[in-house]
Order: C-alpha cells, then sequence, then structure tokens
C-alpha cells in the first residue's frame, strides 16, 4: 500500500479506536494526538486539532481528551460500523422482528432479513426479501444507540422493508384497511407508526401491531 493510500486508512483505524476508547472510558492521549497530526498534514485542521498540538501532552485531563477525541470524530464525520460496533447490527435485528409481524399480518410471505452483501461496499445492512434485495439499505447510524431514539430506528427499518417489498412484489404495501391506499411511516410522541392519508391523515397502528 503506498503512502498516499495509507494515510486515509489510519485514519479511519484511529478513528476507530479512539470511539471504543471512548465507549469504554479508556482513552488515552496517543491515537487522539496522531490523528490531529494527520488532519493536519491533510491540511483539515481544526480547532481540535489546533489545542491538541499547541498543549504539552502532561496538562490535558481526562475530560480534556474526551472532549476533543469526540471533536475530532465530529470534525472527520466519523460513523461506527456494525463491525465495530455489533450492538447496532442487534438494534436493527430488534427493530426488523417487529416489522415481520406486519408483513405477516398483511398475507406476505417469504424470508425476511438483515445482510450485507459481498457486492455493496456501502457496508449498509440491506432488508434480503425471498433471497433479493431492493432499495439503498440502512446505514449503521440508522440503529445507533446513542444517536438514534428507537422509534427512529424502527421507522427506518420499517420504510427500508416497505421499499424493499414494494419493489420487489410491485405491489403497495402496507395498505390502510378503510381506504385501500398505502401507508407511511412516521413517529408520533417517540412511537414508530403507520399512518395513511385517506380522510385525512390518520394513524392506523403502530409499527409492529397492524392487524
Amino acid at each position: 500500500m503506498h503512502s498516499e493510500e495509507q494515510a486515509p486508512w489510519r485514519g479511519d483505524e484511529l478513528s476507530g479506536r479512539i470511539y471504543l476508547a471512548l465507549r469504554d472510558g479508556v482513552l488515552d492521549a496517543e491515537p487522539v494526538i496522531e490523528l490531529a497530526c494527520l488532519l493536519e498534514e491533510w491540511d483539515e485542521g481544526t480547532p481540535a486539532t489546533r489545542e491538541l498540538l499547541e498543549r504539552p501532552v502532561a496538562e490535558l485531563t481526562t475530560a480534556d481528551l474526551i472532549r476533543l477525541g469526540e471533536s475530532l470524530l465530529a470534525d472527520v464525520g466519523f460513523e461506527p460500523t456494525f463491525a465495530l460496533e455489533p450492538r447496532l447490527w442487534a438494534t436493527l435485528e430488534h427493530a426488523l422482528e417487529a416489522v415481520k409481524r406486519d408483513v405477516r399480518a398483511q398475507g406476505i410471505t417469504g424470508t425476511l432479513r438483515l445482510a450485507t452483501p459481498d457486492w455493496d461496499g456501502s457496508g449498509h445492512a440491506r432488508v434480503e426479501f425471498q433471497g433479493d434485495y431492493h432499495g439503498n439499505g440502512i446505514p449503521p447510524t440508522a440503529g445507533n444507540i446513542a444517536g438514534n431514539s428507537a422509534a427512529g430506528t424502527l421507522a427506518n427499518v420499517a420504510e427500508a422493508v416497505q421499499e424493499t417489498i414494494m419493489g420487489l412484489i410491485l405491489k403497495v404495501w402496507p395498505v390502510c384497511a378503510a381506504h385501500d391506499l398505502g401507508l407511511h411511516v412516521g413517529c408520533e410522541h417517540e412511537v414508530a407508526v403507520w399512518r395513511c392519508v385517506g380522510g385525512g391523515t390518520h394513524t392506523v397502528a403502530p409499527v409492529g401491531e397492524l392487524t
């Protein structure tokens, strides 16, 4: 690997180390300062990189390192992968179980699961239905325990399932029994719900509770 190719890879590795150390409460100065140096070398300096490189390491407290480490991750737009943070995947799978109940309730059969296909380099989770895929997939941030509500995660998974099923069976799903119109996912009072626009927008059921 050439040096110009190594630099972005090294940045990703350092960001992952900082993320895990912050999560586990064991962050030290080394990866934070090294990432700050890389950003400066790339002419992508920020207030956090400048503070890290201008202050003596011995003066950096644990609180300083946490604050600056979090700032660096935000500066580089870091998002943990499913491999780095398995809890994100578990959160999506838990949401999928709720959506499966809605799929079965409306008479649709077939294997429905989450997967990361080898051909997809995005790192997104994709909904597989009857052995096939459709749509853009679900990014790890959709299951981010710290940054996304349970309702938001469930809504993201419901939308991905809906997109996949409709794209593969070429029919609208799910459907409002009262108005024969396709439903749309929304959130109300921190609850993911299915809504219909027929007769004025109304809530049909929480996601996972269609009949």
